[in-house]
């Protein structure tokens, strides 16, 4: 099975200012809706209460401190799932990434939630794929297999 982390980041990599905030600044929620839709989406709690829109047509699964990544995904019957967790359900699930979706805004926030909220081991990327979101503003989405 393929594991997906999407995740929109900005520049200096963070995904959101606090724990609890709304994401209203990413730009690329439709490409979320449409590349997840009919596949399980793993998260973080923090991360399901911060979500503007109901996630409908995808199997949206709570990752909880205590569970195991691996137990997860030996349960999924799917050829892919998404990891859209917070920083630390996606450095609990780094392991296990075969793909990443990152799509990069033009915004520095110089502090926040980083992509990963715990440290991970190095991870060597091959793009795959670049899709425009929002070319006015520079806004791609990079697909990477992970090596």
């Amino acid at each position: 099975m393929d594991v997906v982390l999407i995740a929109a980041v900005t520049q200096d990599g963070f995904i959101a200012r606090h724990e609890h905030e709304t994401v209203t600044w990413s730009k690329d929620l439709h490409i979320f809706q449409e590349q997840t839709a009919g596949f399980p989406v793993i998260m973080g709690s923090n991360t399901f209460k911060c979500i503007p829109i109901p996630l409908t047509g995808r199997n949206v699964i709570i990752a909880h401190r205590n569970d195991k990544p691996k137990d997860i995904l030996k349960d999924l019957s799917a050829e892919k799932c998404f990891i859209a967790g917070g920083g630390k359900t996606n450095a609990r699930f780094s392991d296990l990434l075969t793909h990443a979706h990152l799509t990069p805004h033009p915004l520095i926030f110089g502090g926040g939630i980083p992509l990963f909220s715990e440290p991970i081991k190095e991870k060597n990327l091959v793009l795959k794929k670049k899709i425009s979101v929002v070319p006015d503003l520079g806004i791609y989405q990079y697909q990477y297999k992970i090596k």
